[in-house]
């Protein structure tokens, strides 16, 4: 049995719309940094994807250069929302509008 390049196409526009309406809905920041990471992997899924149906290495080695940047990122968001939560106590994004003081 074999899936078709417009069933992968169809689950990352799914994922990567859940992503986008999360980031733009929700006010708690580890939840939009998870719907970011969500988009990524819809994007990865996309690639990979159009990567097997093309017979070529090129959606893999994106991949890989995708995944080392959401791995940079995971690093450096996390240090900053914990810092956010230590100053000033919320991970809401409305109390968090204002980042003097």
């Amino acid at each position: 049995m074999t899936i078709s390049l417009n069933a992968f196409l169809f689950v990352s526009g799914l994922l990567f719309a859940i992503g986008f309406f999360g980031v733009l809905f929700r006010r708690n920041t580890l939840v939009i940094y998870m719907c970011l990471e969500l988009m990524l992997n819809a994007v990865n899924l996309a690639l990979v994807a159009f990567s097997r149906y093309h017979n070529s290495m090129d959606g893999n080695l994106f991949v890989f250069f995708i995944i080392a940047v959401a791995a940079a990122e995971v690093a450096v968001g996390l240090a900053i929302i914990v810092a956010l939560y230590r100053k000033r106590q919320t991970v809401m994004v409305e109390e968090l509008a204002e980042l003097r003081n």
